[in-house]
């Protein structure tokens, strides 16, 4: 539905704000505030490396909604980071009176069947959570945008999903997804132009970038006398222990026992833990520790990966970087550099590196553009199933390749605008004769 309300609410929420947003934002929310006020969904992208502001443009797009009578939803993929934009969410609007709902799977009972009665009825406008919000039970009374982060974490058909929710009276939800690296998927269907992309490519002021170092795992004794300078200067540091098997439990295993490691080699510092095992009562204190400077040095898993904001932390370690994606790496090492000290990310690697490995560390190394490091992804991995579930690997298409036939995109976009205006009854025919059912993957 066009979402054609005078801005009023969101003008309110900004001049709130104690900052002031910077020109990419501004011109990002302008792009994405035309968008709601068409009939057509929209299907943007907007992408920003760490720490450039998606949050803020995203609470004003859900404003748009609210000022409508609609509602909207953020969905995030770690209780983590729900809670954090939950927090966010709940300061800044709830100084303009809009109640924001927390739905995530630790909330259960009474609590929970309150929650989705006030959803269904359209008693709450705005709604944050995680997998939660896409489950069976959750029904919204009109659901005009679905803002989903770190959309790299869900599968296809998760986001379809919530997608779904909001299908009322001949309507599709407007979605806007958010990353600071989109998966190959999402960046080939920007480059077919199913996706608009918006960019913010201009960090608040006093942002540095991050620097980024590729050191063997022979080295780890010069590491960690990094880390004990740093944190005696007064910094805080993250040590990040990803395992080689896909294993929740022999990584939080990993996890702990280096913590035991560091405590042991580093007795004057104050050292904390979190893993995705731990109870969430005792993960939210250590982060809150964490945040609180009442730790210095944070082992964990990847769970960190997304929604952790800690200003003061400036050195973070990367164990077996060799085995992670470039996607996953860049938002690891976006936890640091959000304050306005000098920080580095360290990547331990054990040799001998493949040359696959070799080329994601160097990618690394030399860049901190979230775009390049995707497009680089997608040279590596391949686009994934543009109209289908499969997010990288080996394209399907039975003529075109995308980086060798890259020049001819935005002319095929053209005859395509062409064949909408001019001849719209040729285009039923061809999406049935050569997409058929997998023109529903296009819209998430």
């Amino acid at each position: 539905p066009a979402l054609a309300g005078d801005g009023g609410l969101s003008r309110r929420f900004l001049e709130r704000l104690p900052f002031t947003l910077t020109s990419a934002q501004q011109r990002v929310l302008a792009e994405i505030a035309a968008d709601l006020a068409r009939p057509r969904p929209m299907l943007r992208l907007l992408q920003g490396d760490v720490g450039s502001g998606k949050t803020v443009v995203a609470a004003a797009a859900a404003l748009r909604a609210v000022e409508t009578g609609a509602q909207a939803v953020l969905m995030a993929p770690t209780e983590l980071l729900a809670e954090q934009h939950h927090r966010n969410f709940h300061a800044w609007l709830g100084e303009l009176g809009v109640e924001v709902a927390w739905l995530t799977g630790r909330l259960v009972g009474r609590a929970r069947k309150t929650l989705l009665e006030r959803l269904a009825a359209g008693d709450v406008r705005v709604a944050v959570g995680t997998h939660a919000l896409f489950q069976e039970a959750v029904v919204f009374s009109e659901l005009a945008l679905a803002i989903v982060d770190e959309q790299h974490r869900f599968g296809v058909h998760q986001r379809l999903a919530l997608r779904e929710k909001g299908r009322h009276s001949g309507c599709c939800p407007h979605q806007l997804i958010m990353t600071a690296t989109p998966i190959p998927r999402t960046l080939a269907m920007s480059a077919y132009a199913d996706l608009d992309t918006s960019v913010i490519d201009e960090l608040p002021p006093g942002r540095r970038p991050v620097k980024t170092v590729a050191a063997p795992d022979s080295r780890r004794a010069e590491v960690i006398e990094r880390i004990r300078q740093a944190c005696l200067g007064g910094r805080q540091a993250y040590w990040v222990c990803p395992l080689i098997e896909e294993s929740e439990l022999l990584e939080c295993q990993a996890a702990a026992a280096t913590a035991e490691r560091l405590t042991a080699v580093l007795p004057e510092l104050r050292i904390g833990l979190v893993h995705g095992r731990l109870p969430a009562a005792d993960k939210e204190a250590a982060m809150a520790a964490f945040k609180a400077g009442a730790t210095d040095l944070l082992v964990a898993t990847t769970v960190i990966e997304v929604g952790v904001d800690v200003p003061n932390a400036s050195l973070m370690i990367v164990e077996n970087a060799e085995r992670l994606g470039l996607a996953q790496l860049h938002q690891l090492r976006g936890r640091v550099g959000r304050g306005n000290s000098d920080s580095s990310c360290v990547l331990l690697y054990r040799p001998p590196l493949s040359p696959i490995a070799y080329t994601r560390l160097a990618v690394l190394r030399e860049c901190n553009d979230g775009f390049e490091i995707a497009r680089r992804d997608l040279e590596l991995r391949g686009p994934g199933e543009v109209l289908g579930t499969r997010q990288t690997g080996e394209q399907s298409l039975r003529v075109a390749d995308l980086l060798r036939d890259q020049d001819l995109l935005n002319a095929a976009r053209y005859a395509a605008d062409r064949l909408l205006r001019d001849h719209p009854e040729c285009v039923e025919p061809l999406i049935r004769r050569w997409i058929g059912a997998g023109a529903r993957y296009g819209e998430v």
